[in-house]
């Protein structure tokens, strides 16, 4: 499965539109006013469904992940010198990225390809392409990109 990850471009928070291959709205995300990122992830019937949130007054980006009201994960921003490094606490999934921050890979402790996001740099917002392996783990895939985009936001 395909989904296209894309920023509003006039936003005063936080806001995106997840496409699919069809160009149908799959989910929107807004960012809600609060102390560091949070994104609320919605269906295409406006239902929330899942939530990222940022830890404040932490050294590095750390970024809560939650389905419905239930606390699932945690994505973290590790201390590295060259090459970018996140640890996720999902399941047993790994993030793996490249050294401009761009393009990740998730994998389960198999090694498996969960799914991988392929940030398009010429577009005039964050865009992303976001390849899922299995329909059930979309969800999951788009809020561990969100977590990454938003810390890389923080950062900078």
């Amino acid at each position: 499965m395909k989904l296209l990850f894309k920023q509003k471009f006039f936003s005063w928070f936080d806001s995106y539109d997840i496409y699919d291959e069809m160009g149908n709205t799959v989910y929107v995300v807004k960012g809600e006013l609060s102390w560091g990122h949070c994104l609320c992830i919605m269906d295409a019937a406006g239902n929330r469904i899942g939530t990222v949130k940022e830890r404040v007054m932490t050294l590095l980006p750390k970024f809560e992940l939650y389905f419905h009201d239930t606390f699932i994960g945690e994505v973290r921003k590790e201390f590295t010198f060259f090459v970018p490094k996140y640890n996720l606490d999902y399941k047993d999934w790994e993030i793996e990225g490249d050294i401009f921050e761009w393009d990740y890979r998730v994998t389960d402790g198999t090694g498996r390809c969960v799914g991988e996001a392929a940030k398009k740099i010429w577009n005039l917002t964050d865009t992303y392409e976001l390849t899922i392996a299995n329909r059930e783990d979309t969800l999951y895939m788009l809020m561990i990109v969100l977590a990454i985009d938003a810390a890389n936001c923080s950062r900078n």
